[in-house]
């Protein structure tokens, strides 16, 4: 996952797009990076980091220009550690292309081939963003065929894109003295929404991002559509997929975006209740309520499912866990063996809300089940006298390709293992998990124009139908791996949504 935004403006946008990159920072802590335009010369600075930390004053002042983009990075495919693959990405032809993207493209490897074979063109970097920024920049070559660019021929590109390109991908492009181009997958997979403030142009990942920095949310792109904006602040916008069909990603809901942004013309805080209503439901078919004593949610996402679930269930609600949100890098010195983080670290449990109780602990969700079972553990340690888990989430059994960085199977704790299984690795009393069905149907009810979701991470089911076996064992060796000692990028190690 990432975050993304762009900006035409009648001002300068540097200080703009940076605050909007910090309302994103949720969707990627790897790195970031800033282009501007100043006439038809683009100015970029990006480096591996937190925005706070990316941008400095110096880098600020060289980043001139009313027209800019910039995104935040969490690397689900390439060379998580190179600084060339931050993004934004930038060609010289045609025009002069700078792009971003929010996604993971499933046949980035046959494109390559394609791009060198048949486009001649040279894809540097293991990226999947570099090879969907040259395809465009092919087809935007097709299209305009050396003649001056116009609204039309923007949009014939993206279509060629389309048919080109299989995953997902929200993106935004800026074209060197022309203006901004944003589009979106055919399935609507990854979020995109733009907005206007006295005649100025955002495009985002999140309403929030807009919202934040005093614009005005019109709608989210449709899946398939792109729009154009030229540099005096037209906006032109046409769908150009066909067979479109709005099916969004449901993680976006349960656990990566922020709860106050609205996604596809659903509240993903009023999501996040309804899946705790739903929740609630089968915790009662499982744990007689007058068996628990407490209602604790793991910080952050399980917040607003843990209040209403403990709402319905007359459950006291409680804090039982502080979250950490200063633990750095671990730094390995010569000779020192090697030391993985505790989830000791990000969390400290507050121990009078568990002694003597029988606790329910609510997730957003669970992984690869370390986490749980620690976290678990420490309840215990605390006092607990019994310990139950509830996940917002029904049960993660296959992995995600469309820009999540979700693990190959094997890695799951609940790949071909029951319930029970899975609550006896993590060591709970009781495991309670949602339902796939009372998930859709929860996020669902609150849009019935959506054509459904990609929940394949829960159901295994694919929204492109393009997707093997074969193609996912090729797409999670090409997963980053983790860095001993690099920056702790686990769920728990995220800032909270509402303070980052």
């Amino acid at each position: 996952m990432c975050g993304i935004v762009g900006v035409v403006s009648q001002t300068p946008v540097n200080q703009l797009i940076y605050d909007a990159l910090l309302l994103l920072q949720h969707r990627g802590q790897d790195a970031a990076g800033i282009v501007t335009q100043l006439g038809r010369k683009f100015f970029m600075h990006k480096a591996k980091g937190m925005v706070r930390d990316v941008f400095r004053t110096r880098n600020m002042r060289a980043l001139p220009g009313n027209c800019g983009l910039g995104q935040v990075r969490y690397p689900t495919a390439g060379n998580a550690y190179s600084e060339e693959e931050a993004q934004p990405f930038y060609v010289n032809a045609p025009f002069g292309l700078v792009l971003v993207h929010n996604g993971n493209l499933t046949n980035a490897q046959a494109l390559k081939q394609e791009l060198f074979q048949t486009d001649h063109r040279h894809i540097n970097t293991e990226s999947d963003s570099e090879v969907l920024l040259n395809v465009l920049a092919h087809e935007l070559e097709k299209a305009t065929r050396g003649g001056p660019l116009k609204p039309a021929d923007v949009f014939a590109a993206v279509r060629g894109v389309h048919a080109r390109v299989k995953g997902s991908y929200a993106v935004v492009a800026l074209i060197a003295g022309h203006g901004l181009l944003a589009f979106r997958d055919p399935y609507g997979i990854r979020p995109l929404c733009f907005g206007h403030s006295d005649g100025n142009v955002m495009v985002a990942s999140e309403s929030v991002t807009l919202e934040g920095t005093g614009y005005h949310v019109e709608r989210d792109l449709e899946p398939g559509e792109a729009l154009f904006v030229n540099l005096e602040g037209d906006v032109h916008t046409e769908r150009c997929a066909s067979n479109a069909a709005l099916k969004p990603c449901i993680f976006e809901y349960v656990y990566l975006a922020r709860p106050d942004s609205t996604i596809n013309g659903i509240s993903v805080y009023q999501a996040r209740l309804n899946l705790g209503t739903t929740l609630a439901k089968r915790v009662i078919s499982t744990v007689p309520p007058n068996a628990i004593d407490v209602v604790i949610p793991i910080p952050e996402s399980s917040r607003p499912s843990a209040m209403e679930l403990a709402r319905l269930l007359g459950l006291p609600y409680r804090e039982g866990f502080v979250k950490n949100r200063y633990v750095g890098r671990t730094f390995i010195m010569p000779g020192q063996a090697v030391r993985k983080k505790s989830v000791r670290q990000k969390l400290n449990v507050i121990g009078s809300e568990f002694k003597g109780r029988n606790v329910l602990l609510v997730d957003d969700s669970i992984v690869r089940g370390t986490t749980s079972r620690e976290i678990v553990q420490m309840a215990r340690d605390a006092g607990a006298r019994k310990v139950y888990l509830a996940s917002a989430a029904p049960p993660v059994r296959y992995p995600n390709v469309y820009g999540i960085d979700m693990p190959t199977p094997d890695e799951l704790v609940a790949h071909d293992r029951t319930v029970e299984e899975v609550r006896q690795i993590i060591g709970c009393d009781a495991l309670i998990y949602q339902d796939v069905e009372g998930m859709k149907q929860a996020v669902g009810s609150l849009n019935t124009a959506l054509a459904g979701f990609d929940a394949s991470c829960f159901d295994g089911v694919y929204v492109t139908g393009d997707i093997t076996a074969d193609d996912i064992a090729r797409l999670n060796a090409g997963r980053p791996q983790d860095e001993e000692g690099d920056t702790d990028t686990s769920r728990l190690a995220l800032p909270n949504a509402q303070e980052s």
